[in-house]
């Protein structure tokens, strides 16, 4: 169940970042997370009795507002790279790290991968490499963002590692959601007010932008919910990391984004080694 629950979470935190991907194509980046923070706020609240949180604790709201300050940093950098660059080639980049983040943790509080989760970190590795290929045509047109994109990505992928091993660390209510919420809209708010953008949304994607939030407070719901049926951070955190799978997709189906025959041997090496971690 708690498998089944990850790789929820996962789908969800793929739609999650798509909208806001695209919602930050046409409008300031902080303004999209500023807004779908508030959603999201709205949706932590709402998720309190789902996972029968009683009184806070310290520790929770401690752990909260540093999982707001990472994931804010987080989310930021892979709404501007996901508006940037080719959702296809950001999205699993940013897996890839944040997938590699909790093995690296457990390595140093003394855990030792087993030999196949070492040839998917292996294998991720490749995959990074495969998909920054660029061809003629990406050097005659667009190659800067893409490169540009690319170092958001990893940014991001660290931010999103620190936000499950720090979740993990939690009492596992949704106390630790509400803090980190708060944090991040007391932190973009302050943005938004000293950049002023008019408007604040573009029409016809405060939609997008209101769902980015609901969906991503949504598949960290998820996510603790797999924790509680004591699945290991280190397989959770590695199979919510599928989450590009449903970014690449809908990227595909609705933005018709085309990459090149190396690129994509380079998701696939993405998304291979992110289950041959979790299968470790």
């Amino acid at each position: 169940m708690g498998i089944a629950l990850a790789l929820s979470a996962a789908l969800i935190y793929g739609a999650a970042d798509f909208f806001g991907g695209l919602a930050s194509k046409r409008n300031v980046v902080w303004a999209v997370v500023f807004v779908s923070g508030v959603a999201g706020l709205a949706t932590a609240l709402i998720s309190l009795p789902l996972l029968a949180s009683g009184a806070p604790r310290r520790l929770d709201l401690e752990l909260g507002v540093l999982i707001g300050v990472v994931g804010l940093i987080g989310i930021a950098a892979l709404y501007r790279g996901l508006a940037i660059a080719r959702m296809s080639v950001v999205a699993p980049i940013t897996a890839v790290i944040a997938a590699a983040v909790p093995i690296v943790y457990g390595v140093v509080r003394g855990e030792r991968p087993s030999l196949m989760a070492a040839a998917g970190i292996a294998l991720a590795l490749g995959a990074v490499a495969l998909v920054s290929r660029t061809s003629d045509e990406d050097v005659a047109g667009d190659v800067e963002p893409q490169r540009a994109g690319l170092l958001l990505a990893v940014v991001s992928g660290i931010g999103f590692g620190l936000v499950f091993v720090l979740l993990a660390a939690s009492s596992r209510s949704a106390w630790p959601l509400v803090a980190s919420r708060t944090t991040f809209l007391i932190c973009t708010g302050l943005i938004v007010l000293a950049l002023r953008p008019r408007p604040l949304l573009a029409p016809g994607t405060i939609l997008q932008t209101l769902l980015t939030g609901i969906l991503d407070m949504g598949a960290n719901v998820f996510y603790l919910f797999s924790l509680r049926f004591h699945t290991p951070v280190s397989i959770a955190a590695v199979i919510a990391s599928l989450y590009p799978a449903s970014t690449v997709m809908l990227a595909r189906v609705v933005l018709h984004e085309r990459l090149h025959a190396v690129q994509w041997a380079g998701v696939a090496c993405a998304f291979a080694g992110v289950v041959l971690m979790a299968r470790g």
